[in-house]
């Protein structure tokens, strides 16, 4: 029982940091019906900006708070990862959206690539140590069971964000505007909508909560480096595509299901497979999913509700 609630606990972490990513992508199929595969680059962005800031800050001011110092990296990882999202659809898809589906699709893996090779030619190849801001200082509630206050902080801003993504979608005068878009973008624009501003809010909204993901994600793997998008950026997708492509809560759902189904197969594994596996084959799990999700439910758990997306 003890091992159960700690992969739990293990998978609550995890899915909770591919639910965010996962909504950057969902938010943008539901809007252009496209899949930015570009979009896990912006994680590893976020945290190596903030890996960047924090370093600076803390060797100009070491007396600093290591709370000022995450707020500090945060600052900077998120406005920063949302110009280059901004950039991402104005130059990369906006001229696109009418080409045949093919075009985008390679567009965004060649975005993909360019990203990568532009911060392995800023931050170099190396792989880099991200500073614990917050403390992993393990605590047990119960026997058997470990809990650190960085994963209690992991999974409550990351529900506090898709919380408030939720409400922004559907209680706010943008939020409003995002659902009609998504239900078509031409007639939104004949109502006075302004669809390209929108679809520019839709991607900057996204690479926010990329770049908030990619800290959450350095913080509790304890390093950052040029290649370290394409995996979250991969599992989210998944998350995506489980939960309902184009659908929020779909998102988050399967996000956090995509989580703790790793998390108990890295778990259970070596039993499973009677030693002949082990935890370091945690991520065939995921892609196992995906390929069953699209043979027996395409639409995945939740569907997805074209009305609604954004």
């Amino acid at each position: 029982m003890e091992t159960f609630l700690q992969q739990i606990l293990n998978g609550l972490v995890s899915g909770s940091i591919y639910a965010l990513v996962a909504l950057g992508y969902t938010m943008v199929y539901g809007i252009l019906g496209l899949i930015n595969f570009a979009h896990g680059e912006l994680v590893m962005i976020g945290a190596l900006v903030a890996l960047q800031t924090v370093t600076l800050l803390s060797g100009a001011f070491p007396e600093l708070h290591p709370v000022f110092l995450l707020l500090a990296g945060v600052g900077v990882a998120v406005p920063v990862c949302m110009v280059v999202g901004y950039l991402i659809e104005r130059i990369g898809y906006r001229r696109l959206r009418n080409a045949p589906r093919l075009a985008p699709l390679i567009t965004a893996i060649g975005v993909s690539f360019l990203l990568q090779t532009l911060a392995m030619i800023i931050w170099g190849r190396e792989f880099h140590v991200f500073p614990q801001l917050v403390s992993t200082t393990p605590m047990q509630p119960m026997d058997g069971v470990v809990v650190s206050p960085l994963q209690i902080f992991t999974i409550v801003v990351a529900l506090a964000l898709m919380g408030g993504l939720m409400l922004l979608v559907n209680k706010s005068r943008l939020g409003r505007a995002m659902r009609a878009t998504a239900e078509n973008h031409r007639v939104a624009g004949l109502m006075g909508i302004n669809a390209n501003g929108v679809i520019a809010a839709t991607f900057i909204i996204g690479s926010g909560l990329a770049a908030l993901a990619g800290v959450l994600y350095a913080s509790n793997y304890a390093i950052a480096h040029y290649a370290m998008g394409f995996t979250p950026g991969l599992k989210a997708f998944t998350a995506a595509v489980l939960g309902g492509i184009g659908n929020l809560p779909g998102a988050m759902v399967g996000g956090l299901v995509l989580g703790l189904v790793e998390s108990f197969g890295a778990g259970y594994i070596e039993h499973l497979t009677f030693g002949f596996l082990n935890s370091s084959y945690q991520d065939i799990f995921a892609f196992m999913i995906l390929g069953a999700v699209l043979i027996f439910r395409p639409s995945g758990l939740l569907g997805e509700r074209v009305a609604d997306r954004a």
